[in-house]
């Protein structure tokens, strides 16, 4: 079961509304004394539903978890449409290039309103497992930037993450920097691939991928990194590696 209401982060957009969704396992209703674990979920329009998707292709998790009968709650908030407004808050690093132009990353407040307001609502009115061990990140692209973001700087929240093709591109450098600096516990498990067919799509990419994933061995994270066959910069193909990043992660 899917249900939808809407939210607000003021400090990226003031009072506009923006949907949210969270997927309850078929036995929340039945189990009242169980409590779950959550996974937060960025571009939460792209989640589930083909028809809220941005290109009309989800990543079908709804049903995915019904058939996999997975027991895991999971949030997922729509990102800001508006100009670069999803760079903006998926970026917690500014950064600069030729098509974009200058990107000022706010990825830090929107983490911040995640952690600090988005999860201790659910954690107060869903019966979630709130400890850290519990509590998963995941995305996509962006997303997937801060997925692993989120994982490292807020280690004490994160104990797992799914970054499935992150845009390292936006600025390697500074991304290193922010994980050196990173306090990393050594139980952290993060999967992240890219598909061979989008490698090349960033000039800066495959290098970035290659030097993310040395210092996150270096820092003793539980690292599952690969590149996917066939894979694209799409839904359709972040769906097909569903199955293989939950179970890499242990859900």
């Amino acid at each position: 079961m899917v249900k939808k209401w809407n939210v607000t982060i003021p400090k990226l957009t003031g009072d506009k509304e923006r949907r949210a969704y969270i997927y309850l396992p078929a036995s929340y209703e039945k189990k009242k004394d169980r409590r779950y674990p959550v996974m937060y979920m960025f571009d939460g329009h792209n989640v589930f539903f083909d028809s809220d998707a941005t290109y009309g292709k989800s990543w079908g998790m709804n049903q995915y978890m019904v058939e996999s009968g997975k027991e895991l709650i999971i949030v997922a908030v729509e990102c800001n449409h508006e100009g670069n407004g999803r760079l903006q808050e998926y970026s917690p690093i500014n950064f600069e290039n030729a098509t974009l132009g200058k990107i000022r990353g706010k990825g830090r407040v929107y983490m911040n309103w995640l952690v600090g307001t988005l999860k201790p609502y659910i954690d107060a009115n869903y019966r979630t497992l709130p400890d850290r061990l519990n509590t998963i990140i995941a995305g996509s692209s962006m997303g997937g930037l801060m997925a692993i973001y989120g994982a490292c700087v807020y280690n004490h929240v994160f104990q797992r993450a799914a970054s499935l093709s992150p845009s390292l591109w936006v600025s390697p450098g500074k991304m290193l920097e922010m994980i050196a600096r990173a306090h990393i516990r050594r139980d952290t498990c993060i999967y992240m691939d890219y598909g061979s067919e989008e490698m090349f799509n960033h000039a800066a990419n495959a290098e970035a991928l290659i030097s993310t994933s040395h210092l996150l061995l270096t820092k003793r994270v539980n690292l599952a990194f690969r590149i996917v066959p066939g894979g694209t910069h799409s839904e359709a193909s972040w769906e097909k590696q569903i199955p293989i990043f939950m179970d890499c992660l242990g859900l």
